[in-house]
C-alpha cells in the first residue's frame, strides 16, 4: 500500500458553479435577446453564479480498502442500507435500489423517487461480460411545447419562476428503470429492498450538516405548505442538525410501492396526487398529467465505450449514451489531450501544471461546443454520421486538437464528424443545469454498477407529494426553441421528450481482460463531466489512489471563463493560465465524486479500494 499512497491534498472550497443563460423566442423582435443568450458564458463572468447547493462542512477521507463488496453514496445511512441488502444476498442492483430510496429520504435536495436516474450496469468479465445502460430520465408532458419555458410574450422565464412550481415538473422516472433493473439483476424480494428507508422514515433519521445548510440557503422551500410543515419550525427556521426527522407519509408510500410494485406510484392515489400538485400550483401549473405516468417507460440503451492509452495500458472507459453528453464529452477531452501540445505532466504533490490546464481548457471547450450542437435525446435527434461514436473517432479529434493553440479559445466552434453533414441545429447556448447525487457499487457476484441519480436543482421544483419531492427536470431542455435565423436546437422542449443531461456514470475496464477496474461518477450539473474526467486522468494516468484522485482540486471549462476551486490554486498558476486570453474564475466547485477501483497488485485477497468526495457527506462500506 505505501508505493500507492501519497500525500492527502485538502480541498478548501465546496460550492458548485452553475451558470448563467438567456432563453428566448426566435421572433425576429428578440433577435437582440438570443445573442444576449449566446453571450452567456461572457455574463457568468461578471456576475456570481447560481449555486445549486449551498456549502457545508468538510471532512478529511482516507482510502478504504474491501475485498469482496463495496457501496459509495453521498450518505452513511445509504451506504449502510447498501451494505445490509449486500450482506443479505443482494446482488449489485438490490443494493442501489435501497440506497436510492434512503438517499430520497435522508438527501432530499439532491435525488428520490420524484426523479430520474442513469445506471450502468455490468455483469462478469471478459468475452461474457454483458454491459448495459439503463435510462430512467425523466420525460416532458405529452402537452408540452416550444414554449414551455417562455413567458406570455415569448420571451424566457427567469430560472427560478421557471423552476418553482409546477411548471418543471417531468414525469419522474428512476422507478420503472430500477424495477426494470431489478427484473433482470435482482436477487432478494422487491419488497425487502424497501425495509431500510421505510424504518429510517418511521423512526426518524437525523438532520445532517449538508442538509440544515441547504435548508437554511434555500428561499423557495418553505413556499410549499408541505414542505414548510415537514421541513421547517413554526418561525420558519429549518429544524437543527441533529433533529430527528420523521416521514410517515413516505413511509406509506414506500410500503404500498414494495407491496405492490411501481404501478403504486405511476397510477392510483399517489399519481393523481402528483397531478394535482403539478397542475393546481397557483402561480405556476404545470401540464403533467395521469397519462404521462401510466405511459412512462424507462429504456435500455446501448452503453458508449471508447479506448483510452496510457504509456503501454490501454482502458476501455465505458459511460452513457444520450441523452447524457457525459461519455461523449468525457472521451472527447480525453482524446484530444491525446494531441495536446504541452507533454504528459503528472500533478506535484496536488498542484497542476499551468500548461496542462490550458490544454484541459482547451479541449472542454471544443468538447462543449459540439454538445451544445448535436446532443439530445436521440428519440428525437440523430447522432452525426448516424453514430454518437463518430464524434470519438480519434482522426475526428486528430483535426480538433489543431485548434488548441497558446491562446485561450474562449468560444470553441463546434466541429464537424467525419461523414456528417453540417448539422441543420443551432448550438444551444449555455444556462443553468444542477444537482444530483452519484453511488457506486460492486457485488459478491461479479456484477458492478454506476448510477447518477437527480431532481436537477436543490430541492427540485419545490413541490412536496406524500413525503418526496418532485423535480424540476424540464429546465435542463433550451429555453429557446429556435435562434434568430430560425434554427432549431436539438435540445428543445417537446412532448415526450428526455431533456438532455450532464450525468455521468462511468465504468472502466482493462481492454485486455475485460476486468473491471473502477466504477466513478458524481453530482455536479454540467461540472460533472470535468468532476469525473479529473477523477479518471487522477487513477488511470497519474497512478493515484481514488482518495488523491478525488482531493485533488476541481477545475474545467464550459466556454470562457475556465473555473477552478477556490484557494486550491497559485497566485502564479492563475496568472499564467489569465496570460493566455482567457478569464480565470475561482469558485467553490462542490463535487461529490465516489470511485471503487480495483488495483491488481494490491496485497491479496484485498481486492478493492474506494474513496468518496470530502466535500459533501459521501461514505465507503464493504466485507
Amino acid at each position: 500500500m505505501s508505493n500507492h499512497l501519497r500525500k492527502f491534498v485538502m480541498p478548501q472550497a465546496i460550492l458548485l458553479l452553475g451558470s448563467i443563460a438567456g432563453c428566448v423566442n426566435w421572433q425576429s423582435t428578440e433577435n437582440t435577446a438570443y445573442k444576449s443568450a449566446m453571450d452567456a458564458k461572457s455574463a457568468v463572468a461578471a456576475t456570481s453564479p447560481l449555486q445549486p447547493e449551498i456549502a457545508s462542512s468538510i471532512k478529511r477521507n482516507t482510502d478504504v480498502i474491501t475485498q469482496r463488496t463495496a457501496v459509495a453514496s453521498a450518505n452513511p445511512l445509504a451506504s449502510q442500507a447498501g451494505l445490509d441488502i449486500l450482506q443479505a444476498g443482494g446482488s449489485a442492483v438490490d443494493a442501489a435500489i435501497a440506497v436510492q430510496m434512503v438517499l430520497g429520504l435522508v438527501e432530499p435536495q439532491s435525488s428520490g423517487m420524484g426523479g430520474g436516474a442513469f445506471l450502468l450496469h455490468s455483469q462478469g468479465a471478459g468475452p461474457t461480460r454483458r454491459m448495459q445502460a439503463f435510462d430512467g430520465r425523466e420525460t416532458a408532458p405529452a402537452l408540452a411545447d416550444e414554449s414551455l419555458l417562455l413567458n406570455a410574450q415569448g420571451q424566457p422565464l427567469p430560472f427560478f419562476e421557471a423552476v418553482v412550481g409546477g411548471r418543471s415538473v417531468g414525469t419522474p422516472g428512476v422507478l420503472k428503470m430500477l424495477a426494470m433493473a431489478h427484473q433482470q439483476h435482482g436477487k432478494l424480494p422487491w419488497p425487502r429492498l424497501f425495509e431500510p428507508a421505510i424504518k429510517l422514515a418511521k423512526n426518524g433519521f437525523a438532520i445532517s450538516p449538508r442538509l440544515h445548510a441547504s435548508l437554511l440557503a434555500d428561499a423557495y422551500l418553505k413556499l410549499d405548505p408541505s414542505a414548510y410543515t415537514y421541513f421547517f419550525q413554526a418561525d420558519g427556521a429549518p429544524y437543527p442538525i441533529g433533529y430527528i426527522l420523521r416521514n410517515s407519509e413516505l413511509a406509506d408510500v414506500l410500503l404500498l410501492i414494495a407491496k405492490e410494485g411501481v404501478d403504486a406510484f405511476y397510477k392510483g392515489d399517489v399519481a393523481q396526487a402528483i397531478v394535482d400538485k403539478v397542475q393546481q400550483h397557483p402561480k405556476n401549473p404545470g401540464r403533467l398529467s395521469t397519462h404521462d405516468l401510466v405511459q412512462y417507460q424507462a429504456k435500455e440503451r446501448k452503453v458508449l465505450c471508447f479506448d483510452h492509452a496510457v504509456r503501454t495500458k490501454v482502458f476501455e472507459i465505458c459511460g452513457f449514451p444520450p441523452p447524457s453528453s457525459g461519455a461523449i464529452a468525457i472521451g472527447q477531452i480525453l482524446g484530444l489531450l491525446q494531441y495536446a501540445p504541452t507533454l504528459f505532466k503528472a500533478p506535484v504533490q496536488g498542484a497542476l501544471d499551468a500548461d496542462w490546464l490550458h490544454d484541459y481548457a482547451q479541449a472542454s471547450r471544443l468538447a462543449f461546443a459540439d454538445r451544445a450542437q448535436y446532443v439530445a435525446d436521440p428519440d428525437f435527434v440523430k447522432a452525426p454520421a448516424g453514430d454518437w461514436r463518430s464524434l470519438l473517432d480519434p482522426a475526428y479529434l486528430k483535426v480538433r486538437a489543431q485548434l488548441m493553440g497558446p491562446t485561450s479559445l474562449k468560444q470553441a466552434p463546434a466541429g464537424i464528424p467525419l461523414g456528417a453533414q453540417k448539422s441543420a441545429y443551432a448550438p444551444m447556448p449555455d444556462q443553468a443545469e444542477f444537482g444530483t447525487s452519484h453511488i457506486s457499487i460492486v457485488d459478491a457476484y461479479g456484477n458492478s454498477l454506476a448510477m447518477t441519480t437527480t431532481i436537477e436543482n436543490a430541492f427540485g421544483a419545490r413541490q412536496m407529494v406524500r413525503g418526496f419531492l418532485l423535480n424540476n427536470q424540464l429546465t435542463d431542455f433550451s429555453f429557446m426553441p429556435r435562434d434568430l435565423q430560425g434554427r432549431l436546437i436539438a435540445n428543445r422542449v417537446q412532448g415526450n421528450k428526455r431533456p438532455r443531461s450532464s450525468m455521468s456514470p462511468t465504468l472502466v475496464f482493462d481492454k485486455n481482460t475485460g476486468a473491471l477496474l473502477m466504477s466513478t461518477g458524481s453530482p455536479g450539473g454540467e461540472m460533472i463531466i470535468h468532476f469525473t474526467t479529473k477523477t479518471l486522468l487522477g487513477v488511470l494516468d497519474w497512478g493515484m489512489t481514488p482518495q488523491q484522485a478525488i482531493d485533488l482540486p476541481n477545475f474545467g471549462a464550459l466556454g470562457d471563463p475556465m473555473v477552478v476551486e477556490e484557494k486550491r490554486f497559485s497566485a502564479d498558476t492563475l496568472q499564467s493560465l489569465r496570460a493566455r486570453g482567457g478569464q480565470v474564475r475561482e469558485l467553490a466547485l462542490t463535487s461529490g465524486i465516489q470511485a471503487i477501483v480495483k488495483l491488481p497488485n494490491l496485497e491479496a485477497p484485498k481486492k478493492w479500494i474506494s474513496g468518496t468526495d470530502p466535500r459533501r457527506e459521501g461514505t465507503v462500506l464493504g466485507q
